[in-house]
């Protein structure tokens, strides 16, 4: 049974600390720590990780970290980052036992406020924009893209620009919080033919009164949404390490095999392997980039197990 960790508010307040961040990020060892969670900061390092999980029979999902852009020249130089991440993803091997109707095993994942949602001025038209420049180049090689979700006070103008380009590239990825009390709504609005529904449980740290705080109530509402998109005519994409909805997850398929699991690097590695040998498609989500402060107190503050991990790496190296 997974475990809430009971640190998790402390921890995800200090993912927005200043102060913690250049007191963590100085630290000699956290980077070593943070490989385990991230694949390296350039591409080359990145697409080696990306070979070695495609040769394991694991699709790919990557993303250049980076969150809250509030200059234009920083975003754009992240649309840049991507289309050449995406040219550099095209040319890897992918072996035949990933080559399956209506999957594509490449796939970016893309942040719109790393695209510029967050600039003062036309911020969600530029990231609307700039999202289309990256989804044009991964249709060219043959690649996806998801729209990742964010804190719940960009929810709405995500999920408007995401309809907005549905027209042109109707396999565009939508990310939906199952934590959010209106995330079974959305997962309904969304689950229309052809479309991609990636549902995680969420990472940020939200009010009472948009999201539920227990656990319990969260696997609760994870299941209805599922259940609400594989009544949809949609893909949808369990992203979760819960064994619980794991385990939960095939009675809810009715018998279809249009669906993946999704994971994150560096977590439940057998239990992703295993998935992949059992003939479901697995997809593990592989962030790289200098910008991993804010990734890497999610993930802390998600599972007391990476919590430990990182407390027992800084006792040792100390």
């Amino acid at each position: 049974m997974t475990l809430t960790n009971p640190l998790r508010p402390a921890i995800l307040a200090a993912a927005k600390s200043d102060r913690m961040k250049r007191t963590i990020t100085a630290a000699p060892i956290t980077k070593k720590i943070v490989g385990r969670f991230v694949a390296g900061e350039r591409r080359p390092e990145v697409a080696a990780v990306a070979r070695a999980l495609l040769a394991s029979g694991r699709a790919v999902s990557i993303d250049y970290l980076g969150e809250n852009t509030t200059d234009r020249a920083r975003a754009d130089a992240t649309v840049a980052e991507y289309l050449s991440l995406i040219g550099d993803l095209a040319a890897l091997p992918v072996p035949d036992s990933l080559h399956r109707p209506g999957v594509r095993p490449i796939e970016v994942s893309v942040k719109l406020s790393a695209l510029g949602q967050a600039l003062p001025i036309d911020g969600a038209e530029i990231a609307r924009d700039n999202a289309r420049i990256i989804c044009a180049a991964a249709d060219e090689h043959g690649a996806w893209v998801t729209v990742d979700a964010e804190d719940h006070t960009t929810t709405d103008s995500t999920l408007e620009i995401i309809e907005s380009l549905r027209s042109d590239f109707p396999w565009i990825g939508a990310v939906i919080q199952a934590y959010l009390h209106r995330s079974v709504e959305d997962c309904r609005s969304f689950a229309g033919p052809g479309s991609r529904v990636r549902l995680c449980k969420g990472a940020y740290r939200e009010p009472a009164a948009v999201a539920y705080q227990s656990r319990p109530d969260i696997t609760e509402s994870y299941l209805r949404c599922l259940e609400a998109l594989f009544d949809g005519a949609g893909y949808p994409m369990i992203a979760s390490h819960d064994p619980e909805i794991i385990e939960a997850a095939p009675a809810l398929t009715g018998g279809s095999t249009s669906f993946e699991y999704q994971m994150l690097y560096g977590i439940r590695d057998l239990e992703q392997q295993r998935i992949a040998a059992s003939g479901a498609t697995m997809r593990v989500y592989v962030p790289y980039g200098n910008q991993w402060y804010g990734y890497l107190m999610r993930r802390l503050a998600e599972r007391p197990s990476n919590l430990r991990f990182f407390l027992r790496s800084l006792a040792t190296r100390s």
